[in-house]
């Protein structure tokens, strides 16, 4: 297996950093430190920090990408697809605990700071909600499709947010049964038009 370039190792590094650190607190300095290269060599690869941001969010937006592909590979229907969802809380939970959901953090700093990249860091979320609202869709959902994928959203957020404020896991398992129980009675309570009461 053919080892990974040094712009690559760079991105990878600045992504750890910035989930963890936040991309204002990160010096170049100290990715250059974690690759193990000295200050020119990391300018010969990128010459600015928003030149890296730019790299770490296309990285972030792929690896999403093929998250999205994997499962619909082997989560089978459209609700065992959206559970797949749902458990990227219990899958990461010690590095949500830690620090937070790792496009819900870079996005909300980088909206804070009026930063120009906030718009792209903010495209993951996209592809998270179109994926989803063509799951719902699939269920039946109707128009509801959309508002459905939101809901999912802004609640996977808020547990995100939560667990990192209280580091509490069993509050991660209780509101991934919350969740898993309320997507069931979307399915179970497909849209439909209003009974005609006339």
């Amino acid at each position: 297996m053919p080892s990974s370039s040094t712009r690559e190792r760079i991105v990878e590094q600045a992504d750890a950093l910035f989930y963890q650190g936040g991309f204002e607190a990160t010096s170049f300095h100290a990715i250059a430190s974690g690759v193990g290269i000295s200050r020119g060599n990391f300018y010969h690869h990128f010459k600015s920090k928003d030149a890296i941001l730019d790299a770490v969010i296309s990285r972030r937006a792929d690896a999403t990408r093929a998250m999205l592909a994997g499962w619909e590979a082997e989560g089978g229907d459209a609700r065992g697809q959206i559970l797949c969802f749902i458990r990227i809380l219990l899958t990461n939970r010690a590095a949500i605990m830690d620090y937070g959901c790792p496009v819900g953090t870079l996005t909300n700093e980088l909206a804070k700071a009026g930063h120009p990249a906030r718009e792209e860091a903010a495209a993951i979320f996209t592809l998270f909600r179109d994926w989803l609202a063509a799951r719902f869709q699939a269920l039946g959902a109707g128009e509801e499709a959309d508002a459905h994928a939101l809901h999912l959203l802004a609640w996977s957020q808020g547990v995100a947010t939560l667990a990192a404020a209280f580091r509490d896991t069993d509050f991660i398992d209780r509101e991934i049964a919350a969740i898993t129980a309320w997507l069931d009675a979307r399915i179970a309570l497909p849209s439909s038009p209003p009974a005609d009461k006339g």
